[in-house]
């Protein structure tokens, strides 16, 4: 489960935000793009290719979207708790 305390520092404020990569849970970003590729709108890559939240989504299709990279990322780095 992500870590509300240790969000990536280039998320948006709101509920939704991925983790730094150097979360000392083993549940940060690393870098693998699924939700950069599942939903462009709202994650983006920082420079070292470290997902972060770009846009808080709003409607609920656009919710369901980011729900659907929170259930995909492969180590959990993504919350929608914060």
């Amino acid at each position: 489960m992500a870590q509300p305390g240790n969000k990536h520092p280039q998320n948006v404020p709101g509920p939704w935000y991925c983790t730094n990569s150097d979360d000392a849970s083993g549940e940060g970003c690393i870098a693998c793009s699924v939700c950069n590729t599942g939903a462009p709108d709202f994650f983006v890559a920082d420079d070292n290719g470290y997902s972060y939240v770009y846009k808080q989504p709003t409607t609920p299709e656009e919710i369901a979207l980011c729900q659907e990279q929170l259930e995909a990322c492969p180590v959990t780095s993504i919350g929608a708790n914060g």
